[in-house]
């Protein structure tokens, strides 16, 4: 059972998440038509496929800096809403982590953690406003309540876990930013693009450590 994630596994998340995101290209799509301008499946694609191309390319041994660099990565390619605000958190989470070879679960916990403070102080959000936020902040949640008591993967799948929840929980939410916002109640009913994009994230984490 994995108890850190290594430099190699980062890369192999990375390249996980590029399939995921060309995978869900429709799903993504279809669901950020309903709420936004329906680019979602695009620049998802794009962004990551540059962050696993980063990532793959990147030769040393520092987990931080190659956070870093997928952000920096997905920052150029994806400069829509949710990429920059990925991108954001992923450059804080690289910055909070920096100098580490590998990120046992107390690292990959504060990781995580900075990647959802960097999005909320991007966009200017909280809980509750139907962004990826509300799927992310319940995964840091659950991994910080099981960091003393569970082993590396059962504490990232209760994270998944918890993101799921918080990602079902966005169809009674009302979008307040972006274009989704101009639906008014009418966003109530579907679930948030955005926390979609954040439980394939942590599912990604999930799937590198069983």
């Amino acid at each position: 059972m994995s108890r850190s994630l290594s430099i190699a596994e980062l890369q192999g998340i990375f390249a996980d998440l590029a399939r995921t995101m060309a995978e869900n290209f429709d799903l993504l799509t279809e669901l950020d038509a309903a709420a936004g301008d329906g680019d979602l499946g695009i620049t998802m694609s794009k962004g990551f496929a540059a962050a696993a191309k980063a990532a793959e390319a990147y030769a040393e041994k520092d987990a931080g800096r190659l956070l870093l660099l997928a952000g920096m990565a997905i920052a150029k390619e994806a400069p829509s809403t949710l990429g920059t605000l990925i991108a954001s958190g992923m450059m804080k989470a690289g910055k909070e982590v920096a100098g580490r070879e590998a990120m046992g679960l107390a690292e990959s916990t504060q990781a995580l953690s900075a990647f959802v403070r960097g999005i909320m102080e991007r966009g200017k959000c909280k809980p509750g406003e139907k962004t990826i936020v509300d799927a992310l902040l319940p995964a840091v949640e659950a991994l910080q309540a099981a960091c003393e008591v569970e082993s590396f993967a059962a504490a990232w799948q209760a994270a998944l876990t918890a993101a799921e929840k918080g990602l079902e929980a966005t169809k009674q939410m009302k979008a307040v930013h972006g274009r989704a916002a101009y639906r008014g109640e009418n966003s109530i009913g579907t679930v948030d693009p955005g926390a979609t994009v954040g439980v394939m994230l942590v599912r990604a984490v999930v799937a590198a450590v069983r």
